[in-house]
C-alpha cells in the first residue's frame, strides 16, 4: 500500500515538475527536504502524531518551508498533511527524485571496490558506464568492501555487474562441488 501511494504522490509532483519545466529546481529543493527531513527525526514525530491537530502541523511546516521552497513545492506537502500521508513523504521524495533523474538522463552507479579507486580509475569506471548506458551524466557512489578480495561490483538500478573475486571464487566452489566424483 505504501509503495502505491509513494508513486500516486511521487508521480504527481514529478509531473508538476515537468509541466512547469521546474524539474531542475525541484531536484535540488526535493533533495534537500528529503535531507532535512532524514537529519531532523523529532520534526518527523511531530508531523506524524495522531494528537497533534492538522491545523498545528500545516502552521509549523509553512512557517519553516514558505520562503525556503517554491510554492507549489509547499502546496504539495501541505495536501500530504491535509491527506494524512506524512507517514509516506520520505519514499514519495525518493521517487520524484529517481523520476528527475531519469528524465533528465542522469543515472545513478553504486561502485564498490575492494581498495579505494584512485581519480583516474574512477573517471575510466563513469566514461565506461556513459559509453555503455543511454544516461548523459553519472551520479557515481563508490565504496569499499575488503571482502570482495579484488574486482568491482556496480550497481545501476535493477542491474547488478558483479567481477569481484570473492563471488568467482563462491563460483568456482559451487562448481566442484557438482562434480561427481
Amino acid at each position: 500500500m505504501a509503495k502505491l501511494v509513494s508513486k500516486t504522490y511521487g508521480e504527481a509532483l514529478f509531473e508538476l515538475a515537468v509541466e512547469e519545466n521546474k524539474t531542475g529546481l525541484y531536484l535540488e529543493e526535493v533533495a534537500n527536504l528529503l535531507k532535512v527531513i532524514q537529519e531532523n527525526q523529532d520534526f518527523g514525530q511531530f508531523m506524524n502524531h495522531p494528537k497533534i491537530p492538522k491545523e498545528e502541523k500545516l502552521m509549523v511546516m509553512e512557517n519553516i518551508f514558505r520562503d525556503k521552497m517554491d510554492k507549489e513545492l509547499l502546496g504539495f506537502l501541505v495536501t500530504i498533511v491535509e491527506k494524512d500521508r506524512y507517514s509516506e513523504i520520505e519514499e514519495i521524495l525518493k521517487y520524484v527524485i529517481d523520476s528527475i533523474k531519469e528524465y533528465r538522463n542522469i543515472g545513478v552507479a553504486y561502485v564498490t571496490t575492494a581498495i579505494p579507486l584512485q581519480e583516474n580509475q574512477k573517471r575510466d569506471v563513469e566514461n565506461k558506464l556513459l559509453s555503455t548506458t543511454k544516461y548523459e551524466t553519472l551520479e557515481c557512489h563508490y565504496r569499499v568492501d575488503e571482502s570482495l578480495i579484488g574486482g568491482m561490483v556496480i550497481r545501476m538500478g535493477d542491474r547488478v555487474v558483479d567481477s569481484s573475486i570473492r563471488t568467482k571464487l563462491e563460483s568456482l566452489e559451487r562448481e566442484l562441488f557438482a562434480i561427481q566424483l
